[in-house]
């Protein structure tokens, strides 16, 4: 018993250690301070306790701060769901049309995804959000998203209230005269006494928040109607561009294939309501997923796989011929390569020349592929991929031949 009460302990604090991290301070900072700052404004603009109006501004900014923090620490520390380590289907003929994860030694579910920042496999992720410092999958969708609708509504009606609060206190202290303009804070409020001093400090600290309350309604806002956009299809972002790439393949090899994203069951209500729910948790088991009567269980898994044939048979073989220490903006790797380093959380790795790589895509100046290991790293389950200078590898030459198999099989 005190093993395992110790190993909850231990699991507590482990979920505790989210919260230090860059992403969740700078989240909580501003929330804290457009939150204490819009409530001390609303204390000098609209005293609660003097009229019905100024009760119910205050009791809706308390309550947009309490959304907010409610479905931004559930969707932290609910967290996505995660597959169980060396997971296995019943039916054993189904091995077949699944991926095989070797750091979890299990077997990918349908619609989950290995993230490399939490190291396991995910239930239908989404995507790993940095401001959470956790994955956005199926246990903590609905409470990511609203977040993200609860946090611009708090910061609009926080941004009205540090308007109002700049407009009435500085009405009566602002003086025009034929070439200048004399804001006296000093000036005594004629109609209005404010319970707080509104000073210059006071001022600046309104503005600043004004700032953040816009910008936070600008970026959060958007990715409010981009997580819709894909909840009301019944997707997450990865699923999204594997159906992009499906569509791709098949019109690069000029198939007769019909691909049929499984999951959207054909009315906005209906995706809707497999994410949100009265109880707070998504329908399904995150295994098993209600599909498209025209698909199974593992079309999208299916698809994936053919993808990933399709992914080596079109990488190209690369020799490294200068060594690169894995940073983000090599000064030492031309201009180019420092200011168009691509704009992803995507890891690079490092090389020594010598080795190889299998290149899969890239940008002028950057290449993204694999890197060859030895026997003893792919025992071992370790894969090295990431993003490196395009100058610092060059393309083997006897890589023509595999170009040249990829294109018959293009004309086939």
């Amino acid at each position: 018993m005190n093993i395992l009460s110790a190993i909850i302990v231990f699991e507590n604090l482990h979920e505790v250690k989210r919260l230090f991290h860059w992403g969740p301070i700078i989240a909580l900072t501003v929330i804290g301070m457009c939150s204490s700052m819009a409530i001390l404004d609303s204390i000098i603009w609209y005293w609660p306790l003097d009229t019905t109006g100024g009760s119910i501004n205050f009791i809706m900014l308390i309550n947009w701060t309490v959304l907010i923090l409610y479905n931004y620490f559930n969707a932290m520390f609910v967290g996505p769901g995660y597959i169980p380590l060396e997971w296995k289907p019943e039916n054993q003929q189904d091995i077949m049309y699944l991926q095989f994860c070797r750091l979890c030694q299990g077997y990918k579910a349908p619609r989950s995804h290995h993230c490399r920042k939490c190291n396991r496999c995910v239930m239908k992720m989404d995507h790993h959000c940095p401001w959470i410092n956790n994955c956005c999958g199926h246990l903590n969708h609905a409470y990511f998203t609203s977040f993200l609708l609860f946090a611009p509504l708090g910061c609009i009606h926080a941004a009205l209230i540090f308007i109002m609060t700049m407009y009435t206190q500085l009405y009566d202290r602002i003086s025009f005269g034929w070439s200048s303009v004399k804001i006296d804070m000093s000036a005594a409020r004629h109609i209005h006494h404010p319970i707080m001093p509104f000073s210059i400090a006071a001022f600046a600290a309104t503005l600043f928040a004004l700032g953040l309350a816009l910008g936070t309604t600008i970026a959060v806002g958007m990715l409010f109607f981009i997580q819709m956009k894909v909840i009301l299809r019944n997707k997450t972002s990865i699923e999204a561009w594997i159906e992009e790439k499906a569509k791709d393949r098949i019109q690069y090899y000029q198939t007769c294939e019909d691909f049929i994203f499984p999951y959207d069951l054909g009315s906005r209500w209906k995706n809707f309501k497999q994410v949100f729910t009265w109880s707070g948790t998504p329908l399904g088991d995150g295994i098993e997923w209600p599909m498209h009567e025209k698909c199974n269980q593992y079309t999208l898994t299916i698809e994936q796989l053919k993808q990933k044939h399709d992914k080596r048979q079109r990488s190209v073989e690369y020799r490294v011929v200068e060594d690169y220490n894995g940073a983000c903006c090599p000064l030492g790797k031309g201009l180019n390569t420092f200011f168009r380093t691509p704009c992803t959380d995507e890891p690079r790795i490092k090389l020594t020349k010598g080795e190889t790589i299998f290149a899969t895509r890239g940008t002028k100046w950057w290449m993204y592929g694999d890197k060859v290991l030895n026997e003893e790293q792919a025992k071992a389950g370790v894969q090295i991929r990431g993003w490196f200078p395009r100058r610092c590898v060059e393309k083997c030459h006897y890589d023509s031949a595999n170009n040249s198999t990829n294109e018959e099989k293009k004309e086939q």
